[in-house]
């Protein structure tokens, strides 16, 4: 067990006591103020001591203690404090590390000066309201400044000693601001503009100082950022740096923290405080070149990369970094590359940080809810979104390419669907943001920016329901005149109800027909595809006008006898026999070597097939197999009356692979 005091009077002090909870050390940290060890919850392993030591008192504790390391994080303005601690150190021969904040670059329209002095002569030749926010120690030195009670205003930390320098430096009540930060950039420039400042003074405080926040808001309320630049530093390490060399003297595993940030819609403008702290911490943010336009800081470490491997590579290589930022478009919960992502990352601290999505955002500029709204990605993604806007009211779709959204319509006109309206917001959450309504052919002749999103409202939606009408599939015979076999209705239904296929399924339907039965697994296998085996030609035919019929781009029709046919077919989840032409054992035998786990439904209308498939229900290859006998009867006019006509009886199979490899 190693031995450390940590100074950790900053956010980086902090930071390294939170890092080194469940490592072998045991930590003695030193602050200044009650406040600032209230900041610092209890932990086994570190003990917080408070109030300011001079030179002599370090010395002795370290004496005492025999510290294996002593950390000064200190603020880089606590010139004394640094001083008395390094000192300490070489007289008692204990080990010292400097921990440095990284310095930032002072905008192009900020005043820099080298001290406090030198910002009161600055100002000495201006006129109108300033805002200190350079603390209340050294506060007395401002007031050689000409009408300094009833120019300046000082923000302090709300406590007792920060109060008392302020009423000793001739500061009436109204002219404090006792708050504790950290403050965004909407909170600065809201006390900005309250006091009508028309300067703002900051110490190069560095980003966990709140640099950026205080320069960004500077600058949007008109007020000059006055910058007082810091005292000569001690040589030291950065924080990545310090990181390493703990890991490296006291063998310490630190795991780097990724935060993957949804930044929301545009130009970051609807960012969440949450997203904002996350990336202004960061050490490096990764993402597309737009994410990092709105996302990055000026001097922050950024690497445009897009996909999940890279990004992860880019993680693992940079070592000098210890917080990562991925910015990610809109939500990072909706169609970003988060779920691809975290898999990659077992060796990180991760977190998923929400923001808003496209979709909030558009529904939001129409005034209309989106919690029945079916989400739908054509960015970068194949998929036939007719079948969607024929069975749900709204549709909501991300579109992608310089005429995604005007093709999106077009496709829509073309399927029957020319009057659904359509929204389509371009650029949302850029100052060049607009919105199109109208219907889908009025829009498939316009232009659309790619960045691009799409509402689709179709009131006269209809969900379709396994087990469709018999007529709503076309008919048709085969060269010898017989008719193309079809599974009917109440078949079809029980066979889905078995089968249970998923979204995403990838499902064969052997001996297809008509394609009745591969169009109801394709409308229920949404986001999978399904693959229908059929050798009769003029049954394929038939089958590629019922899938175009019902759009379906999922649905791929296969030429050929199986299990020939399907050896070059990737492994399926399900499986449909409606006809094995005699091959049924060689046709389960390929099923169930490509998935052992494929879950296989059968129907059989002749007693030869329901021997062959009943035979199987004593495979050991399968972990729940059974037969159900299906009689369905439908009415039919008889004169002024109905009579019930039935059909021929129909055995159902039902078998799980077992799933073993």
């Amino acid at each position: 067990m190693y031995s450390l005091c940590v100074f950790a009077g900053t956010t980086e002090g902090r930071e390294l006591l939170a890092l080194l909870a469940g490592q072998p050390v045991e930590a003695d940290a030193f602050v200044a103020t009650a406040y600032g060890g209230a900041l610092l919850p209890p932990r086994p392993g570190l003990a917080v001591f408070t109030g300011r030591l001079s030179e002599p008192e370090m010395a002795g504790r370290f004496r005492l203690k025999k510290y294996d390391l002593v950390v000064d994080a200190t603020h880089p303005y606590a010139v004394e404090a640094t001083e008395n601690i390094a000192n300490a150190c070489r007289e008692t021969g204990t080990a010292y590390l400097r921990l440095l904040r990284r310095c930032e670059d002072a905008p192009e329209d900020a005043v820099w000066v080298p001290d406090i002095p030198a910002a009161v002569s600055f100002l000495r030749h201006t006129e109108g309201s300033i805002l200190l926010t350079t603390g209340s120690k050294e506060l007395s030195k401002y007031a050689a400044l000409p009408s300094f009670a009833q120019r300046a205003y000082a923000r302090v930390l709300p406590m007792e000693a920060s109060l008392a320098a302020c009423r000793e430096a001739g500061l009436g009540p109204d002219r404090v601001l006792a708050m504790q930060g950290p403050f965004s950039k909407e909170l600065n420039a809201a006390m900005l503009r309250s006091v009508n400042a028309k300067y703002m003074v900051t110490k190069d405080a560095g980003g966990a100082g709140g640099f950026h926040e205080k320069a960004a808001a500077a600058r949007e309320a008109g007020a000059v950022l006055v910058v007082v630049g810091r005292p000569p530093q001690r040589e030291g390490l950065d924080f990545a740096a310090a990181l390493d060399f703990l890991t490296g003297r006291f063998g310490l595993r630190f795991r780097p923290k990724v935060s993957l940030v949804g930044i929301g819609p545009g130009s970051g403008d609807g960012m969440t405080v949450e997203a904002a702290k996350a990336l202004a911490a960061a050490d490096c943010i990764i993402g597309a070149p737009r994410m990092l336009e709105a996302a990055a800081r000026p001097g922050q470490d950024r690497v445009e990369a897009v996909a999940p491997e890279a990004i992860a590579a880019c993680i693992r290589g940079k070592r000098a970094c210890r917080r990562f930022a991925v910015a990610l478009s809109g939500d990072a919960g909706f169609f970003s590359g988060a779920k691809r992502l975290l898999p990659l990352l077992p060796d990180c601290e991760t977190e998923v940080l929400p923001g808003v999505s496209s979709l909030q955002t558009l529904c939001a500029r129409l005034r209309v809810s989106y919690e029945d709204a079916v989400p739908v990605s054509l960015h970068g993604r194949a998929r036939d979104i007719v079948p969607d806007v024929w069975q749900n009211r709204r549709v909501f779709a991300l579109v992608g390419g310089g005429r995604g959204a005007s093709d999106l319509c077009r496709t829509l006109a073309e399927a029957g669907l020319p009057e659904v309206l359509v929204s389509v917001g371009e650029r949302l959450g850029y100052p060049e943001e607009r919105i199109t309504q109208g219907p889908a052919r009025e829009l498939a002749e316009k232009d659309f920016d790619a960045l691009s999103a799409v509402l689709i409202e179709n009131p006269q939606a209809r969900p379709f329901t396994p087990g469709l009408p018999d007529h709503c599939f076309q008919r048709g015979e085969k060269a010898d005149g017989r008719a193309i076999p079809m599974t009917k209705r109440e078949i079809r239904a029980c066979a889905l109800s078995l089968l249970r296929p998923a979204r995403g399924a990838v499902c064969w339907d052997v001996g297809a027909g008509t394609g009745s039965v591969s169009v109801e697994l394709a409308l229920q296998a949404r986001e999978g595809k399904v693959y229908a085996i059929e050798k009769d030609a003029a049954a394929l035919s038939l089958l590629e006008e019922n899938r175009k019929k019902f759009h379906l781009s999922n649905l791929e029709a296969v030429p050929g006898t199986a299990p020939a046919a399907c050896a070059a077919l990737p492994p399926p989840t399900h499986a449909f026999l409606g006809g094995s032409s005699g091959q049924l054992r060689e046709i389960v035998d390929l099923l169930l070597m490509k998935n052992p786990g494929v879950r296989l439904a059968a129907a059989a209308a002749t007693l030869e097939s329901a021997a062959e498939l009943t035979a199987l229900l004593k495979d050991p290859r399968f972990s729940e197999a059974e037969a159900v006998s299906l009689t369905a009867a439908r009415s039919r006019e008889a004169g002024p009356y109905h009579l019930m006509a039935g059909g021929n009886p129909v055995c159902l199979f039902l078998f799980q692979g077992r799933g073993d490899a």
